[in-house]
């Protein structure tokens, strides 16, 4: 079977439908909770750490399942509402307040469109999910149906490297310095990654749920 062989489910029913709305609620959830920064001890990282390796996991699902096409199309509407949202926030922020509402500031310093911000969280995010739906895509071109794991965890490594690296540079690079930067983004990357190991076999059977429940799969 060579790589034009390769079959993938079509992104057209009800489940893909379903996967991309869990896919970008899971990004808007994880990029308000990433607004602030927390810190266990020496370890330090942001909000959204909590949810957003369920990002790629859903990612993983979409390339694993729909294959590039379909996982691309999922990236972009992920984007483009994230997108919205920052746009939705920044006109909230700068409308008038009302008189008898005095949380203006409140407001401003949790969902305030902040740029820096907001470019950091949307080009790593773009950046990460094509590479780790492309990193995926082309490792199954060689393994087909065997070795799930070593495209779900390479296409997690290459991916979340990406979006981390990018994401904490333009968004901390000189608010956070010296080793303080290093420890945020080496911690932020391997919670990330290893969370993912983790989950392995989860993902595992969500892929084999998707993959029988899908008729046009293979």
């Amino acid at each position: 079977m060579s790589s034009t062989d390769l079959k993938f489910a079509k992104g057209s029913s009800e489940i893909y439908a379903f996967l991309v709305a869990v896919f970008a609620g899971l990004l808007l959830i994880s990029n308000i909770g990433a607004v602030k920064l927390i810190e266990f001890g020496p370890i330090i990282t942001d909000g959204g750490a909590f949810l957003f390796p369920l990002v790629y996991i859903a990612g993983d699902v979409l390339s694993e399942v729909y294959g590039l096409r379909a996982a691309r199309r999922a990236i972009f509407i992920g984007f483009a509402l994230a997108a919205l949202a920052s746009l939705t926030f920044y006109l909230v922020q700068i409308a008038p307040a009302a008189s008898a509402w005095g949380n203006q500031e409140a407001f401003e310093a949790v969902l305030g469109f902040v740029p820096r911000i907001v470019l950091a969280s949307m080009l790593g995010f773009l950046v990460g999910q094509l590479l780790n739906s492309l990193v995926l895509v082309k490792i199954k071109e060689r393994t087909k149906e065997k070795a799930l794991w070593l495209r779900l965890i390479g296409s997690t490594a290459v991916g979340e490297l990406a979006d981390t690296l990018v994401f904490c540079t333009i968004a901390f690079y000189g608010v956070i310095t010296g080793s303080e930067f290093w420890s945020y983004v080496i911690v932020g990357y391997f919670y990330k990654t290893l969370l993912e190991v983790i989950l392995l076999p989860i993902t595992y059977r969500v892929i084999s749920l998707v993959k029988r429940l899908e008729p046009t799969y293979l």
